[in-house]
């Protein structure tokens, strides 16, 4: 702790101290403040101005040091000073003293208690800064809660010191003038309970309530300020239950719970089931990354004593087909497809309909047909699950030479008979990744290019530069801190290079410029992947003409609902993840909050959010990371395993990587987990179940992990936390009792 927190401390602890050594408490009661009511007007009269700068000074101090007494000198406000300058007086000494402390806690505990329970508090602070005036008012007008406690609770908040003074004042206001005005007849006080009584308290109790209602019934008069311009098109009767839009994962999640509770749902596809996962992310990328490992293994098969293939696609040798290999794609795709296919979901009971839909009011759904078709349905809820779309960078000349983004490169590869000779891909971050591996591991000439100095910047720096070697090791020439500024044909010539791709050859390739550390570079290409990201669908179903707010992704409250509270969303195009489980994860509050938000609404939790990225090494996420921790300000502890060390992955020929787990200090709760190694994805799911019911390193230690397998790593990760917080004063005596054991 610093000193200048220590000094604060060391001034409150001896005031406080003062207080109680010299019994400074008789002289705040109200027998003596009867005693002495005679002298005190008597000053009053000689000096008034005098009298009342001492008073409010003493109050300040009082109040800010949460001493006891408070009370007596609010009445001695009323005794002396009568209504007017007594209600003055106190009410700005109290808030002023009130604020003191309040900034005293702040600063001597704010920091502290935030690096412990930063994580904990995360929740507490997003709600003091949406409705914290709202509490502490409530709070204020309550005089059953002690007010040092409400000062000194508040101080380790994120609250404005310009906010809680206001409201303080505001909010203690009417319980000052109580207390001021029972002070006015201090003669005929016999003890506090005169002013205090029960029916009194109670009304404060209801007048600190009020807020609350109030604040339950302008929700209410938003949301019929809301439907207002809608309400004479309102249905009597409804078509549905629930009408999803968008069939990927968070709306056929969506549309399987609803049918799965007898609810009658209709789920709106336009183009293919399954949606970006199945069809062009998840799925594919896996078959594709799959492929390209092996291929990898092929070619350093001395590794595991057999002998290796050169990187090669070349028909003339015969190792391999592109072709072959994105066809295996494409088979993959179509083995999974029945899983969500529209027969599988309407034989669960979900009506499927295959068109384009459109929110004409917050009950009615317009869906024209892919058939040419049109179907109008009036529904009680609506979720949004719409998705999202590849981001493709506003470049000069980037649609004049052509690209693929991870939405189209398996439909056009697969009409490429080699792979691609020269491949550019935009972006560092995880398709960007898992894409620039794997081509350069199938023979690829594969150059990367991100503007920000690292890839997976998400990531711990050591993450991020492991990942980096590894790119570079298979042979993608990674140019992190280069800036695109223009996508040109190749000059003075439509027709392809020598030994371009198929696909070049209707565009000729092209040459992407970059620049860094103000110096321009030529990449030439014969395909240009754009990795960039993605941006939710936000366009074309009615949210413009509903007014529904987007930033980004559909704005949307705790509870997934817009500003419609019939109206929901889930999945990319809510955030804040685009991930297919979370999309799933959040379908399940959505759909219930939407058929059951009548009864109990459920505020959706993203307290244990797993991620990975499956480049090779794979890197997978949960939790806090050491970047993310000091952002935050949160206190953690590092212990850290290396898997080089792993008898299954020096068996497999895996033996790299680690496991890193952030820890509470001196504790074994688990704040996060980075673990980057084979099977990191798989091994991360140990951790989530941990971490989701609060299980700590001590737990997974005491669990017996088969041998040999990977899944050791974590109990081993487990131990290295043990071996670091070893009671070694206790071991020591085990030590000597050992010794006497020996005799």
């Amino acid at each position: 702790m610093k000193a200048s927190k220590i000094l604060v401390l060391a001034v409150a602890a001896s005031a406080i101290a003062a207080f109680v050594v010299f019994d400074l408490g008789r002289f705040l009661s109200l027998e003596a403040l009867r005693q002495s009511q005679d002298a005190l007007a008597a000053q009053y009269a000689a000096n008034p101005w005098g009298l009342r700068a001492a008073y409010f000074a003493l109050y300040v101090l009082v109040a800010s040091l949460s001493l006891p007494g408070a009370v007596i000198l609010t009445l001695a406000g009323g005794g002396v000073f009568g209504l007017g300058w007594g209600l003055l007086l106190v009410s700005f000494a109290s808030s002023l003293g009130a604020t003191v402390s309040f900034l005293a806690a702040r600063f001597v505990l704010r920091d502290m208690v935030q690096a412990r329970f930063g994580a904990r508090l995360a929740d507490i602070n997003q709600g003091v800064a949406r409705d914290g005036a709202l509490y502490l008012f409530s709070l204020r007008l309550i005089p059953v809660v002690p007010f040092f406690v409400i000062n000194l609770a508040m101080g380790l908040t994120t609250m404005r010191t310009r906010t809680f003074y206001w409201v303080s004042q505001l909010g203690m206001l009417a319980g000052t003038a109580v207390y001021v005005n029972a002070g006015t007849r201090l003669a005929e006080l016999q003890s506090l309970k005169d002013i205090a009584s029960p029916q009194l308290l109670g009304a404060f109790v209801l007048l600190g309530v009020f807020p609350l209602v109030a604040k339950a019934l302008m929700n209410f008069i938003q949301q019929r300020k809301v439907y207002a311009r809608w309400n004479a098109v309102r249905p009597q009767t409804f078509d549905r239950n629930l009408v999803v839009i968008g069939g990927g994962a968070g709306g056929l999640v969506s549309a399987y719970i609803a049918a799965a509770v007898k609810a009658k749902v209709t789920l709106v596809e336009a183009h293919k089931m399954g949606g970006d996962c199945l069809n062009y992310g998840c799925v594919p990328s896996k078959a594709l990354i799959k492929s390209a490992k092996l291929a990898h293994q092929m070619q350093h098969a001395e590794r595991y004593g057999l002998y290796s293939t050169p990187r090669t696609s070349d028909r003339r040798q015969n190792l391999f087909s592109f072709k072959a290999v994105m066809q295996r794609i494409h088979d993959v795709i179509a083995t999974i497809e029945p899983h969500d296919s529209v027969e599988r979901y309407t034989g669960l009971g979900v009506e499927v309909l295959q068109g384009y839909a459109k929110i004409i009011n917050p009950w009615t759904v317009e869906i024209a047909l892919n058939d040419g078709g049109k179907q109008t349905l009036t529904t009680r809820s609506i979720v949004i699950a719409a998705g999202a779309r590849p981001f493709v960078p506003p470049l000069p000349g980037l649609d004049e030479v052509g690209y693929v983004t991870s939405d189209t490169l398996w439909d056009e590869f697969a009409k490429l008979d080699e792979v691609p000779k020269r491949l550019v891909v935009l972006g560092g971050g995880p398709i960007g990744c898992e894409m620039a591996q794997s081509f350069a591991r199938l023979g690829s000439a594969v150059t990367q290019v991100e503007m920000a100095s690292r890839v997976m910047a998400r990531e711990d720096l050591e993450v991020s530069e492991l990942a980096a070697a590894s790119l570079r090791a298979d042979g993608v020439d990674l140019l992190t801190g280069h800036k695109a500024l223009r996508v040109e044909k190749y000059p003075h010539s439509p027709e392809p290079v020598e030994g371009a791709s198929t696909s070049s050859a209707r565009t000729g390739g092209g040459v992407l410029i970059v620049e860094h550390a103000g110096v321009e570079k030529h990449i030439p290409f014969d395909q240009l992947l754009c990795a960039v990201g993605r941006t939710a669908r936000l366009s074309g179903y009615g949210l413009e003409e509903l007014g529904i707010p987007t930033h980004k992704t559909v704005q949307t409250n705790e509870y997934l609902q817009t500003i419609y509270p019939n109206i929901f969303a889930a999945g990319d195009v809510a955030g804040p993840y685009q991930f297919t489980h979370t999309a799933a994860h959040q379908a399940w509050y959505a759909a219930v909050n939407a058929l059951f938000g009548d009864f109990k609404k459920f505020k959706a939790d993203y307290s244990v959010i797993p991620w990975a990225t499956f480049i090779d090494p794979e890197v997978a996420r949960l939790g806090l990371n050491e970047q993310d921790a000091k952002e935050q300000g949160i206190a953690y502890e590092v212990t850290k395993y290396g898997i080089d060390d792993l008898d299954r992955a020096i068996a497999d020929s895996e033996a790299h990587g680690f496991v890193k787990v952030l820890t509470v200090p001196g504790k074994d709760k688990i704040l996060g987990v980075t673990i980057v190694g084979t099977h990191a994805g798989d091994l991360l799911a140990e951790y989530v179940l941990a971490m989701k019911h609060g299980l700590g390193l001590n737990k997974i230690l005491g669990t017996i992990h088969t041998y040999p397998t990977l899944a050791e790593a974590n109990k081993y990760a487990a131990g290295e936390w043990k071996r670091a917080h070893q009671p070694h004063k206790l071991l020591e005596w085990v030590r000597k009792f050992h010794d006497w054991k020996r005799g």
